[in-house]
């Protein structure tokens, strides 16, 4: 790095951040600019050497030294102009070399110029001289051409002649005149096709903007085929040029330049046709020429008449001709606005009276058709003056006779290429145009005219007869023919037979040919251009070429970690700038409050106006904040700890280590880091910064790296953000502004994308028709009998619009700026709806401002037209999609489904009703190929389908009604969906390595299918899997034969995926998806479906049987809890055991576990049977046991009952094991024997432990975790007690009998029984104990001398060996006696008395007393009266004894000790009762809901279907998994909201005591009552309207009874009087 001052760059860097936050804007920009500079030095230094060019040839060398020299010259005869350039007149900026420069300069007599005529002279012809020879340089081959562009730019060859544009001059000076039109050649030179010179000189437009010619012809060169420059063209360059039109004359070098901006590399630029359209209409008559009256008709005739041998270039009839054009180019591309003002501008009638009359030269022929093709044919809304009106047809017969007169011509060896090109591309194609459009299939005028479309096709076919006519002229002519016979064949226009014969021959070989034609052309081309370019020294030119881009590319990539490490050590200055600076420095406390930042983000806005590209680097670094880190490789990282630690290592500073060790090896950050700066950001005002940009900015850069930003700031679901972005919308009234921005960047990518649809409808519209009337019963989905012909129509699209369609056609593979950009806009929008933000997802339908824009309507219409439905072509997709446009479609579906999930049912209801096609379109992607994408790129394809699915599930997502499932099911075939899903599945093999999965989309698409099915009894039908009966079948008679409990059978039988794959692809989704029902917050019920994680095939069957059988019911009598707390452990145990299948080994153990436990026990009882037989062994041996024949007998018995048991597989192994013991004990004997069997036990026991371990994942649950575990010390006891048997003594192999019990549940229980209350047992143990000891006081007290207890004395030691012994012992101890001489008569007697004297006193001392009680007491079945002396009745103590004797036996032994009985005895019955009410719970309850069996009975749902179906545990469990498995932002609505509620740990969602089978059978019954009672009124209501009626009739004839019966009584009255 730069070293710039003594401290490693520190306190540069310092002052760089002090003057940052200043607040003199100018030295902030500065600041920032030296900021950047420091921190990409080896940037500039790779972009330097990439300007570097090779001098290889000679040639090259010797054009380096004329160049330099005739620069060098050049150079310094412009910097002395002044001395030879004639200056009399006065130098102002009207004069038209000197630009828009308006610098007055005052020439006294001494300045004027003092040298000689001749000298002048001289000098303007040197200068002549040089500009003509690098002119001449200039201008030779393409390639040649681009490499001396290069050199000239290398050499600064364009500034030179800039500031000979700029020297002063006087205005009549024709020298002067002469050497800027060279000037201006060479400029036009230096950038024609090399867009990096365009950009060169673009910086120096303003030297263009003057009214002159040759400036006008300059500009079109800048900027022609420059798609960028022409879409970011400023308005006041076409004002300048309009104006000029106005004020300087009418030249059609201002025109040609309006032209060249209208279209480039292939693509319209609608901004440039809107904007001239605009100036043109505004300039009035002085610009817009047109000849529409009678008077200027004549006059028109007239230039006419006289431009008969051809138009000069500056006469007012080519003016009007290129007026006319320039119009016609403004409505290319199916542009609204332009179209609707040209025809207003030149009305049809106009155009067809000119083009018909007989003094019409073909120039203007030319021009207008093409007007009449763009402006009233080919257009996005229907001109109905076309349609109705007779003009067109006067046209066309117009058209018959210039194909006549053409070919008459070529008959008498004459050429006219003018008549030729305007026949052979303007007619045919406005023919093409005509009858191919969509609006004409509805035009009735064309039944009256038929002859003339027989005219026209006599007339094409007569052309394609002409021997002389090219091949692509030929194309487009057939492509004419064949629209013109498919309209004469749908309207049923009878054809001469000759011709009628002749179209179709001809459309039946041309079907064929063109594709061969097109193939082998494109061959024969790519055969012969090599070869006429491989000269020798251009191979060794181009091998130079290539090595020096080797060397490029090489240090490229060498640099390129090392460019990335330099930028993040930048991002680190600027988010941590604090640490530059010591602590408890005001520097340091204000940029670590923010300071630094919040000046940065305020000064970015205002950059956008003065530096756009400081803005642009300063957006791109606060970017570069929120993106993880990427591995900068060995030197980059290297690189980056250097300069980390030279520039942030502060010495005082505790945070020091944070950037080093987080961001110094260049390690990923976690998204925790990352939300943590988002937020740092959004406080110090980027999220305002990022609305004021996008709201404010013109500029296409800022506008993109702000949404870019704004992208940053929101990834990973950021809510702070969200909240932050809608607080700042609703708290002001800019939102109106802001989404005014995103509302017309998403229109004008509608009416851009309708413009530059990759598809030419033109030759698209009758091929529907044509194979209507041959249709394919093979056929599946909308678009596949499209998709067949779409190769052999693209080369017939190729020559007939040579002009328009070819620039369509190389564009389709790329798209215009205001499409691209929709991509980043889509997934903002689509960020900002993130984690289902309901605020945010209403917002972006309605912000109840004055006017609302609703954008989610917008991004399905922008669907709908990307997808080209709005051409007519709904179903073609694969010929809209292609590579390059694909992502953007997914966004746009991706934005769709953040708008509904959650769900946000106003915007599922706003898209589904919405007028467009977009339900259609989206349903299309799912069932359509979509070729010939899918052909090279399956994985995208994959991707959209998958998307489009996710679509249409979040559209009906949580809705109660059937709606939109309705309204999805109108364009959505069953059959062709079931298909698409079989299809998926089968294609997994194909696309084993791409990153989509086939069969996850298949499978997504399936769960689609199943929403659908509810509203579709066939779609129910397809779905349902062909094994499915039989497969039930089977389970109902396997159930009833294995186990009696239904639904322990149901709730075992696993729902996860089985490794084997089933043939029946339907039959895998079904075992792959489960379903659920949830409550929501409301307490509605909702049924989710899901598919099952490939995690959840890893649950044993041992671990579902312990959970079932042991989950324990909580107060409220629900599992749910206990199952819950139970989902995290087990979730760990799935992770193992997926982690245990990549040890095969260890896996192999740990799947036999219980075997091993098996055979463990089996061969402790083996051991302890020989030891209880044989121990000791050499009894054993003494005794003759083993040598008895019975052994050999027993030996072959057990041998032939073993093979029999093998056979019958009953007994299994066990007898055989025997014989073989046996016959072990026989040859090796029984120690050995033990010594076998002991290793194997304990080599089995240890394999069970490793098995045991590897089931359970103990190791990875730590080692308190182990230690904790009571099971796992259970089996190392076993381990060290068979240990103990090998090595110790034999004896110990006894205690491996205990683990009867461990496996025995049954004996489990029984010991149960006593430790379970073991508390109430030990309690009354202490009353008894205590009861013992008063008892014991009293006997101590009162009854010492009854305590006497008889007792069987030991022998002499001496005689413990044998019986004999006692006998040896008393006569050698007699002759001692007699020895020493010693009466030895008394030893005998007291022996004797020892003898007799068998009792002891037992209660001397309290402690004696308290053990007699005890031991005695409690064993006896009287008490302790049975071993006290029996007293006599005389006794005084008599009475008392009694009652002694009594009391122990009623309180201790009666009542304490039955008590301890009567403990176990309960328990023991408590524990039955309960496994019997468990078992009767698990029979007859929900595990989930809790709901009994009997609530089912006389349901349309089972029981046996609810468990199994609707609640199925199982399906819970994967549930629970899947949401912990899942990205948070790929969440659903449901999936969001159960992931919110795990976290809280609220178990409201899991359905209590409630089923929606029971609710809609409930909702059924009343539906049922309210419908009867519904027909009950109708038909009560229909009696009395009926009734009703009938009294009206009878009312009716009573009044007209009543009122002849006054007319007969009024004339009966009358003739009473007249008599």
């Amino acid at each position: 790095m730069l070293e710039v001052d003594d401290e490693g760059g520190r306190m540069f860097l310092r002052v760089l951040i002090h003057l940052t936050m200043h607040n003199y804007p100018p030295l902030v920009s500065g600041s920032l600019q030296l900021l950047f500079k420091h921190f990409s030095q080896r940037q500039e230094v790779l972009h330097t050497f990439k300007q570097v060019q090779l001098l290889i040839s000679s040639q090259d060398v010797e054009n380096y030294k004329v160049i330099k020299a005739e620069l060098d010259k050049l150079r310094m005869m412009v910097e002395k102009s002044e001395l030879w350039v004639d200056k009399k007149g006065s130098p102002k900026g009207e004069d038209a070399g000197e630009g828009d420069k308006k610098e007055k300069k005052e020439h006294t007599a001494d300045e004027e110029v003092s040298t000689p005529e001749e000298k002048s002279s001289e000098n303007y012809k040197i200068v002549k001289g040089i500009l003509e020879r690098l002119n001449k340089m200039c201008g030779v081959g393409e390639q040649v051409r681009k490499k001396q562009q290069r050199l000239m730019k290398n050499m600064d060859a364009h500034k030179v002649m800039l500031d000979l544009l700029q020297i002063p001059y006087e205005k009549g000076d024709a020298k002067m005149l002469e050497i800027l039109k060279y000037t201006h050649q060479f400029l036009q030179k230096f950038c024609a096709g090399n867009q990096g010179n365009q950009a060169l000189l673009h910086k120096h437009l303003n030297l263009f903007l003057t009214p002159g010619l040759l400036e006008a012809e300059t500009m079109q060169h800048i900027f022609l085929n420059n798609y960028q420059l022409c879409s970011e063209i400023n308005e006041t360059v076409l004002q300048h040029f309009v104006h000029c039109l106005a004020t300087h004359g009418r030249h059609v070098q201002y025109l040609d330049f309006l032209h060249s901006i209208i279209k480039a590399e292939g693509k319209y630029v609608k901004k440039c046709q809107d904007m001239i359209m605009t100036e043109l209409t505004n300039a009035g008559d002085d610009v817009v020429v047109f000849y529409n009256d009678k008077a200027s008709l004549a006059t028109m005739l007239e230039m006419m008449t006289a431009a008969r041998e051809g138009v000069e270039e500056n006469s007012p009839l080519m003016y009007h001709i290129s007026l006319v054009d320039l119009l016609a180019a403004c409505a290319e591309g199916k542009n609204v606005y332009t179209e609707i003002k040209c025809t207003s501008l030149l009305p049809l009638e106009d155009i067809v009276r000119v083009v018909t009359h007989e003094d019409c030269i073909t120039e203007v022929k030319m021009a207008y058709v093409n007007f009449v093709n763009h402006c009233y044919v080919d257009t996005e809304v229907e001109m109905k003056e076309i349609y109705t009106s007779n003009h067109i047809w006067t046209l066309f017969e117009n058209f018959t006779l210039d194909m006549a007169t053409m070919c008459k011509k070529r008959e008498k060896r004459l050429t006219d290429p003018a008549l030729e090109k305007y026949v052979l591309t303007v007619v045919l194609d406005t023919i093409n145009a005509f009858f191919s459009s969509p609006f004409s299939e509805n035009s009735t005028s064309l039944q009256t005219h038929q002859t003339i479309v027989v005219q026209l096709l006599q007339s094409t076919m007569r052309l394609l007869e002409c021997p002389w006519l090219q091949q692509q002229h030929k194309t487009s002519v057939e492509a004419c023919i064949r629209t013109l016979a498919m309209v004469a064949k749908s309207r049923s226009i009878a054809l001469p037979m000759d011709l009628d014969a002749h179209v179709s021959s001809l459309l039946n070989s041309s079907s064929t040919s063109t594709l061969q034609r097109s193939a082998s052309s494109y061959k024969t081309a790519t055969r012969t251009f090599p070869r006429g370019m491989a000269t020798p020294n251009q191979w060794d030119y181009k091998n130079i070429i290539e090595k020096l881009q080797d060397i490029i590319n090489a240090l490229e990539e060498r640099f390129k970690p090392l460019v990335e490490a330099e930028v993040s050590v930048l991002v680190d200055v600027l988010h941590r700038p604090e640490l530059l600076f010591m602590e408890g420095t005001d520097a340091y406390q204000r940029c670590e409050s923010g300071g630094f930042l919040s000046k940065l983000v305020q000064h970015t806005k205002d950059l956008m106006e003065s530096e756009e590209k400081l803005c642009i680097r300063v957006l791109r670094t606060l970017q570069q904040m929120l993106m993880k880190r990427n591995k900068y490789g060995e030197r980059g990282n290297t690189l980056r700890r250097m300069l980390v630690s030279n520039y942030l290592q502060n010495k005082k500073s505790n945070s020091k280590g944070e950037i080093v060790d987080t961001t110094g090896s260049g390690q990923d950050q976690d998204w925790s880091v990352i939300a943590a700066i988002q937020c740092r950001l959004d406080r110090e005002g980027a999220t305002k910064l990022v609305s004021d940009l996008i709201m404010n900015t013109k500029n296409e850069k800022i506008f993109q790296e702000s949404i870019l930003l704004a992208i940053r700031l929101l990834d990973g679901g950021n809510t702070e953000i969200q909240k932050s972005f809608y607080n700042l919308m609703t708290s002001n009234k800019k939102c109106e502004k802001f989404f005014k921005v995103l509302h017309d960047r998403m229109k004008k990518a509608q009416q851009e994308t309708k413009s530059i649809v990759s598809v030419n409808m033109t030759d698209l519209g009758n091929k529907p028709r044509e194979d209507k009337d041959t249709p394919d019963p093979g056929t599946k989905g909308r678009g596949t009998f499209m998709l067949s012909h779409a190769p052999s129509r693209h080369p017939m699209a190729i020559g007939f619009r040579k002009g328009h369609d070819t620039g369509e056609r190389s564009q389709s593979n790329e798209m215009g700026i205001s499409i691209l950009i929709m991509e980043p806009i889509l997934r903002f929008l689509q960020l900002l709806c993130e984690n289902h933000n309901r605020d945010l997802q209403n917002f972006l339908r309605c912000q109840n401002n004055k006017t609302n824009y609703n954008l989610v309507c917008e991004t399905l219409q922008f669907l709908d037209i990307m997808c080209g439905s709005t051409t007519g072509g709904l179903g073609l997709l694969g010929l809209y999609i292609n590579e390059c446009n694909v992502a953007l479609i997914t966004q746009t579906l991706e934005t769709l489904t953040e708008y509904c999930q959650g769900p946000c049912h106003e915007n599922q209801s706003c898209i589904v009703t919405h007028e467009s096609n977009g339900i259609d379109i989206i349903t299309a992607l799912i069932l359509n190929e979509i070729s010939p994408l899918c052909k090279y790129r399956m994985d995208l394809v994959l991707q959209l389908k998958d998307n489009a699915s996710k679509l249409l599930l979040a559209l009906m997502e949580s809705r109660h009604d059937s709606e939109n499932a309705e309204r999805i099911l109108i364009s959505l075939r069953p059959q062709e969906l079931v298909d698409v899903i079989k299809k998926a599945y089968l294609q997994e093999e194909e696309c084993e390595n791409s990153e989509v999965s086939p069969r996850e989309v298949g499978h997504n698409i399936y769960i689609l299918a199943l929403q659908l099915s509810r509203h579709n009894k066939q779609l129910q039908h397809l779905l349902k899997p062909v094994k499915r009966i039989q497969e039930e079948d089977e389970e109902g008679i396997s159930s009833m034969l294995s186990l009696n409990n239904k639904q322990l059978t149901q709730m075992l039988k696993s729902t996860a995926p089985v490794q084997e794959e089933e043939e029946d692809p339907l039959a895998y989704y079904e075992k792959h998806t489960s379903q659920i029902e949830i409550v929501r917050l409301d307490r509605s019920m909702e049924q989710i479906i899901f598919p099952v994680p490939n995690i959840c095939e890893f649950v044993t069957r041992e671990t579902k049987y312990r959970l079932f059988t042991t989950t324990e019911q909580d107060d409220q009598g629900s599992k749910v809890s206990d199952f819950f707390d139970q989902s995290s452990f087990l979730h760990n145990e799935m992770e193992w055991q997926k982690k245990l299948r990549s040890m095969p080994l260890m896996y192999w153990f740990s799947r036999r576990m219980t075997l091993w436990g098996s055979i463990s026990f089996n061969l402790a009882v083996f051991i302890n049977i020989i030891i209880a037989f044989f121990y000791p062994y050499v009894e054993a041996t003494s005794m003759g046991v083993l040598d008895s024949p019975l052994i050999s007998l027993l030996f072959w018995f057990l041998i032939c009952f073993s093979v029999m048991a093998l056979f019958t597989r009953r007994y299994g192994v066990r007898p055989l094991l025997v014989a073989l013991i046996l016959r072990s004990i026989y040859y090796l004997g029984i120690g050995l024997t033990l010594n076998i069997l002991g290793a194997l036990n304990l080599t089995n026991k240890i394999v069970f432990v490793v098995s045991f371990v590897g089931n359970r994942g103990t190791f990875i649950r730590g080692y308190k975790a182990m230690i904790m575990d009571m099971e796992f010390l259970y089996h190392v006891a076993y381990i060290v007690t068979s240990i103990l048997g090998l090595f110790v003594h034999e004896l110990f192999y006894s205690i491996l009998l205990f683990d009867l019990i461990y496996r025995e549940e049954t004996l489990f229980n029984v010991i149960k029984s006593v430790t379970r209350n073991g508390r109430s047992i030990l309690l009354t143990a202490l009353l008894a104990l205590i009861l013992v000891y008063l008892f014991s006081i009293v006997g101590f007290l009162f009854l010492k001398d009854d305590f006497i207890m008889e007792v069987d004395r030991l022998p002499d030691n001496k005689s413990k060996d044998s019986p004999l012994g006692m006998q040896r012992n008393m006569e050698a101890f007699m002759e001692s006696c007699s020895g020493d001489k010693i009466s030895c008569s008394a030893v005998p007697d007291v022996l004797k008395d020892d003898d007799e004297d068998n009792s002891e006193r037992a209660c001397d001392t309290l402690l004696m007393c308290i053990v007699t009680v005890l031991n005695h007491g409690l064993r006896n079945g009287g008490g302790v009266g049975d071993i006290l002396r029996k007293p006599s009745k005389d006794e005084s103590l008599f009475p008392a004894r009694v009652i002694y004797d009594l009391l122990f036996f009623f309180i201790v032994i009666i009542i304490v000790l039955n008590l301890i009985f009567g403990v176990i005895i309960d328990t023991f019955a408590d524990l039955r009762s309960e496994k019997q009410k468990k078992e009767e719970i698990l029979k007859t309850t929900c595990f989930i809901c809790g709901l009994e069996r009997d609530k089912f009975d006389n349901k349309t749902v089972s029981f046996e279907e609810h468990i199994k179906y609707e609640h199925n545990m199982w399906n819970y469990l994967y549930f629970i998994v899947l949401v912990r498995v899942k990205n948070k932002t790929d969440y659903t609505g449901p999936e969001s909201y159960v992931a919110q509620m795990i976290k809280n740990k609220n178990l409201d969602w899991f359905p209590r005591m409630r089923a929606m089978s029971l609710v809609s059978n409930e909702g059924e019954g009343e539906q049922n009552e309210i419908r009867s009672l519904q027909d009950k009124l109708n038909s009560t209501m229909k009696l009395v309207s009926h009734l009703t009626s009938q009294l009206n009739e009878l009312k009716e004839q009573m009044t007209e009874q009543r009122k002849r019966r006054q007319r007969i009584g009024f004339v009966d009255a009358q003739s009473t009087l007249n008599h």
